[in-house]
């Protein structure tokens, strides 16, 4: 993967919970400086969990679709439980997509076995945002 050429789809709760958006919102502005952010809503700090008003479930799901196929990379914050971001993790790894998951050590829910338990994925367990950074760099420097 070279910087600034690919896309990359981020996923993290959104109705499950917003209590990691403003690093969710960090990490996507990171990101970007890797290449396109797909999903870059997802940090939106105003968006609350009751998601996107102006565009049905239908919509949503057929836009995200869209957007993961044409992805190069997801990353997954995995630090709150969500259903959503399961099922695109999931969708990812059957279209053969690189994965990179991010799980906070203090998330108040154990991390899924599904998750670490995965050869397919990447998992960074980070501390703090500027841990997170650091660790996500470290990545893309050993995927060049």
């Amino acid at each position: 993967m070279t910087k600034n050429n690919i896309k990359i789809y981020f996923a993290g709760s959104i109705r499950g919970g917003r209590e990691y958006v403003p690093i969710y919102h960090k990490v996507i502005s990171f990101l970007s400086s890797y290449g396109e952010v797909l999903t870059e809503h997802v940090g939106d700090q105003n968006l609350s969990s009751y998601g996107e008003k102006n565009i049905t479930d239908e919509e949503i799901y057929n836009r995200d679709m869209n957007w993961l196929k044409s992805s190069d990379l997801v990353v997954a914050d995995v630090s709150v439980h969500s259903t959503g971001v399961g099922y695109e993790i999931g969708q990812a790894e059957s279209m053969g997509k690189k994965i990179l998951c991010l799980y906070h050590k203090d998330a108040p829910q154990k991390n899924s076995g599904m998750i670490v338990g995965n050869r397919n994925i990447n998992l960074i367990v980070y501390n703090d945002i500027d841990d997170l950074i650091e660790k996500i760099k470290n990545y893309f420097n050993n995927e060049e």
